[in-house]
């Protein structure tokens, strides 16, 4: 599973890179504050809502600590997608938020 800092996520983001964040928090979670463009998809939700991602795009995958976004991460490398983990999460996030 490849990893990226949030310091690394911000440094895109702040470059203007085309990059699709999907943050698999709950809905609770992310009405604290989420990044700029990211889309949110629970990862219970995951599973179900995979289809709505796009396999040629690569993502950045973000929770609170790292550990649910591994989760997803793994997920979605099984089923084909180009996904990267945003290790530390939200707590490691010292960017912009929505």
């Amino acid at each position: 599973m490849i990893q990226v800092s949030s310091e690394s996520v911000k440094d895109l983001l702040q470059n203007n890179y085309d990059v699709s964040i999907v943050d698999v928090r709950e809905v609770e979670e992310v009405e604290q504050g989420k990044i700029p463009s990211a889309i949110h998809i629970p990862l219970r939700l995951l599973e179900f809502r995979m289809h709505e991602l796009d396999k040629s795009k690569d993502y950045i995958m973000v929770c609170r600590s790292g550990a649910r976004s591994g989760q997803a991460t793994a997920l979605l490398e099984q089923h084909g997608y180009r996904v990267k983990n945003m290790s530390g999460g939200m707590l490691a996030w010292d960017g912009k938020v929505v």
